[in-house]
């Protein structure tokens, strides 16, 4: 028998329909008699038939014909929604799908697999795995490993050994012993009492980095899951299902509690998840909906889910993934104005950086120098100021390899922390199977990742503040010798007027933000946890650093291309005009 799954103002309900004949509009109506039925004043609706409503799938939010049957319409086991008319959306509504919608619709099952140890995955394999790229299975090492872990969490439970977190509470109970029958209540109970974040959920790119991330950590094996519920928790991720996880929370030590727990919740069949099929709904329904079971937690299984940086971990992967683009990015923004602006290439010589031997420095003037003038790739723009009195340019154009550079470095250096930490067991208590024996200690302290991601904004922020000021002397005629804001008839037009304000508000905004999160600390848990990261927040405000980089430099872009406008017919480099024309085969 056909059943579907129905969202009704914020609800979820699972609608059995003995006739395939039925319509959609029959769908729709009985939705709408279960909601009523379950509400104490009929959800404020007289009748059934006084109820105006449409229906659109979950997935894509296709509008579905009202007189098509049901058979012709859906498939068995199909999300939809009823939408009542006049109906104004409550500001803490959660919708059935998340903000960009339209590219879930066009989501599709990778056939490719990343094989996870616990011990070699890449910043960039992480971001993949978030795009939805990759599916995962474990290496053979990785099974024995998880089972020889799980062998010492079952001799403790049979032995009734007294061991935080698995035969004894949490935090400030850690001295309260839990007898043997309540072991799995523990657990449960754990997770749900955890999960007490807020904010907006989680983007699906970024539930799934977390979720691939707490896969590779527990694959490590030194968490104490069993096998089959790492499998299981395996099943979810290849099969996209993913909980509702708000963004705010954590205090990233111990570990990221929060936000880890709101995973743990959905993967045990409770509160929200999302699919790609189904959008938002009870996680139970999800779960179902593609042939999985909730998890059933054995004893330290909840608190294996749960304890570690993988929060703040996964999103300072894609911070520092995005900051190397808009690195090199910027090194290639940076020599096109230069070219507008009638620079020299003289700042970027092999000698001035081999005294001074940075990596960064050098690998950006090494940039510089293979973008600009030179007899592979020479330009018409530099050779029609050759001979002008100019001996040198702005700091803004002639300091870029030292400015940039340290960028580079900074990104280097986080990278490698960020890779470690991703490769780490971060557990408490961590359960070394060759010992056989489980030791309390301090690895879910989030103040790595947490440092390293306050370093990576106040590093990166520097490519906005300088492009901004590149901005301004594009703009500004008595430094461009071009036209006020670049663009003809000057008072009839603004030109590039608010956008340069814009670049201005932003890197504003940016010097606050670059504040470190990691300076602070609040003692919780009863004074038990007395010292703690606050990483999470390093993590969000790194990733709105970079955005906020982004679209500086995505301005300057716009705006050198602009500026080359009024140097025609004279051309610049071959790679450089290959960068206009990219610029120009979208913006006029």
């Amino acid at each position: 028998m056909p059943r579907y799954t129905v969202h009704v103002r914020g609800e979820w309900l699972a609608v059995p329909c003995l006739n395939s004949t039925n319509t959609i509009r029959w769908l729709g109506k009985e939705a709408v008699r279960r909601y009523m039925k379950n509400k104490p004043d009929n959800g404020g609706f007289a009748s059934v038939e006084g109820v105006k409503f449409y229906i659109r799938r979950c997935k894509g939010l296709g509008l579905l014909d009202l007189d098509d049957t049901v058979e012709d319409a859906l498939e068995d086991n199909e999300f939809v929604e009823v939408v009542i008319e006049g109906d104004i959306m409550s500001p803490d509504f959660i919708p059935s799908q998340p903000e960009g919608v339209h590219l879930y619709s066009k989501y599709r099952e990778p056939e490719q697999y990343i094989s996870l140890d616990g011990n070699s995955l890449t910043t960039e394999d992480l971001v993949n795995l978030g795009k939805g790229l990759y599916k995962i299975k474990l290496t053979p090492e990785a099974e024995a490993k998880v089972n020889q872990s799980r062998e010492v969490i079952e001799r403790i439970v049979k032995e009734q050994t007294v061991v935080y977190g698995i035969t004894t509470g949490f935090g400030k109970f850690a001295r309260t012993v839990i007898p043997n029958s309540k072991l799995r209540e523990l657990q449960v109970n754990l997770v749900r009492s955890h999960s007490a974040g807020v904010g907006k959920p989680l983007s699906p790119e970024r539930s799934r980095m977390l979720l691939a991330l707490r896969i590779n950590v527990l694959a490590k094996g030194y968490s104490g899951i069993s096998l089959e519920t790492l499998q299981q928790v395996i099943e979810a991720f290849n099969a996209s299902c993913l909980p509702y996880i708000p963004e705010k929370g954590t205090v990233g030590a111990s570990g990221d509690l929060a936000p880890l727990s709101h995973l743990a919740l959905g993967l045990i069949g409770e509160g929200k998840m999302w699919s790609p099929k189904s959008g938002w709904a009870d996680a139970k329904y999800v779960l179902e909906a593609h042939g999985l079971r909730p998890i059933t937690l054995k004893p330290k299984e909840g608190l294996a889910l749960i304890n570690g940086t993988q929060m703040i971990t996964s999103l300072g992967c894609e911070a520092v993934e995005r900051a190397g683009a808009i690195a090199r990015q910027a090194d290639i923004i940076a020599a096109l104005t230069l070219e507008v602006l009638k620079g020299t290439t003289r700042a970027f010589d092999t000698d001035i950086h081999a005294v001074r031997p940075h990596r960064g420095q050098v690998e950006v003037a090494f940039r510089f120098r293979s973008l600009l003038d030179s007899d592979h790739h020479p330009s018409e723009i530099a050779e029609s100021h050759r001979f002008c009195d100019r001996v040198q340019d702005a700091y803004t154009m002639r300091c870029c390899p030292q400015v940039h550079g340290i960028v580079n470095d900074t990104i280097a250096f986080v990278k490698d922390i960020v890779t470690t930490e991703i490769n780490s067991a971060t557990d408490n208590p961590m359960v070394f199977a060759e010992r056989t024996e489980t030791i309390s200690g301090g690895n879910f302290h989030g103040e790595y990742p947490a440092k390293a991601l306050d370093y990576l904004a106040i590093g990166v922020h520097e490519l906005a503040a300088i492009s901004e000021r590149r901005i301004e002397r594009l703009c500004n005629p008595s430094l461009s010798e071009l036209p006020a804001f670049l663009v003809t008839e000057g008072g009839l037009n603004s030109g590039f007027m608010i956008a340069h304000c814009t670049a201005a508000a932003l890197v504003s905004e940016n010097k606050a933000l670059c504040h470190p999160s990691s300076v602070d600390s609040l003692s919780t848990s009863a004074a038990t946890e007395d010292h703690v990261s606050m990483g999470g927040w390093a993590a969000r405000k790194a990733l709105r650093v970079i955005e906020h980089v982004e679209q500086v430099l995505a301005i300057e872009l716009l705006a050198a291309c602009q500026g080359i406008e009024f140097l025609r017919p004279l051309r610049t480099t071959t790679p450089l005009e290959k960068v206009y024309d990219l610029v120009r085969s979208v913006v006029r």
